[in-house]
Order: structure tokens, then C-alpha cells, then sequence
């Protein structure tokens, strides 16, 4: 095997760990959630205005709740978190700018659909 192959199989084999290692993370606190309750964190998705999208990757949940203080507390977590953080089973993340967003709302905390 040439050298670029081995970094492939490396790669892929790394990528397959990873994958294993967040499920496992997510298994993890699903139980602790179960044990204890669910994380005490200063915002409720639930009232936070969601709409839902289509991507590339699948549908998803977007948000541009800019006036709720549900959402500025949840951009004040997603920042500590840089930008994508999982949080009960649900992933969340800051987008970053396109052409079709504005300058006010270009970091749009988005989910995937439940």
C-alpha cells in the first residue's frame, strides 16, 4: 500500500472512532438525564420560535427569534460552547452567513427536527 492509501484507512478509521465516541456521549447523558433530570440550563428550547428548513444534509430547525430572551441566552450558551454544543438529545449550532441571510441575523442558532 502506498503512503496515501495508509492515511486514508487511517483517517477512516479515526472518523469511525469519533463517531463512536459522540454517540457514546450522547447515550451517556441521555442516562444521566434519566438518573437526575434533565441539565438545568438557563434557556428552554420549547419557547423559542422554530421554523422548519431543508439543507443538504436533511430538514432542520432554524430560528430568528432575535427578541426573545430565551434565545439570547441560548446564543450566550452556544458561544461558551463555540458556536455547537448537543443539549437532550438535540444538536444546535450558530450559521455562519449566506447570501440569503442578513447582516442582523447571520448567526442563527439551527437543530436538527425532531
Amino acid at each position: 500500500m502506498s503512503e496515501t492509501e495508509d492515511l486514508k484507512i487511517l483517517a477512516g478509521d479515526l472518523i469511525d472512532f469519533l463517531n463512536s465516541l459522540e454517540a457514546s456521549c450522547v447515550k451517556m447523558r441521555q442516562q444521566i438525564a434519566k438518573l437526575f433530570g434533565p441539565e438545568k440550563a438557563g434557556w428552554d428550547p420549547a419557547k423559542i420560535k422554530w421554523t422548519q428548513e431543508q439543507g443538504t444534509a436533511g430538514p432542520f430547525e432554524k430560528s430568528e427569534d432575535i427578541n426573545n430572551t430565551e434565545f439570547k441566552a441560548m446564543l450566550k450558551d452556544l458561544a461558551a460552547h463555540k458556536g455547537r454544543m448537543n443539549r437532550n438529545g438535540a444538536f444546535y449550532w450558530i450559521s455562519t452567513q449566506t447570501a440569503a441571510q442578513s447582516a442582523e441575523n447571520s448567526d442563527n442558532p439551527r437543530r436538527p427536527e425532531h
